[in-house]
């Protein structure tokens, strides 16, 4: 963690808030790894750095929405962020830019349904 910083000042309590900082850092990781693999890996790479972390960013500022629908289209966006991140990681696994071992995590990670969908229909 970075100096002075604790964890309530990066990021807010919510579960889901923390799953996605963590898939947007595995994201970036995965893309450093992927920019090496060729001209194709290196588009998948720049489509993966900018919606996976996307996920995160935009379930973090949901957190403050100022209205129900602000919350709403702030985790929508964050869903969709969701599906495409997976939908590049699936094209990477079958360009044989990565072996589906290695985006195993990422890939269950990013399954929408599995961590949004319910908290967008019962948001108070």
């Amino acid at each position: 963690m970075a100096a002075g910083l604790n964890k309530t000042d990066t990021m807010s309590e919510s579960i889901i808030c923390t799953r996605a900082f963590e898939f947007g850092c595995r994201v970036m990781q995965l893309s450093e790894r992927l920019w090496d693999r060729g001209p194709a890996a290196r588009h998948i790479a720049s489509e993966l750095m900018r919606c996976g972390p996307s996920v995160g960013a935009n379930a973090e500022e949901a957190q403050d929405g100022q209205t129900k629908p602000d919350f709403v289209a702030k985790m929508a966006i964050s869903r969709k962020e969701s599906r495409e991140s997976r939908y590049w990681l699936r094209v990477a696994v079958k360009l044989g830019k990565v072996k589906a071992e290695e985006v195993e995590w990422e890939l269950k990670e990013a399954k929408p349904s599995a961590l949004l969908s319910p908290l967008l229909q019962s948001r108070p």
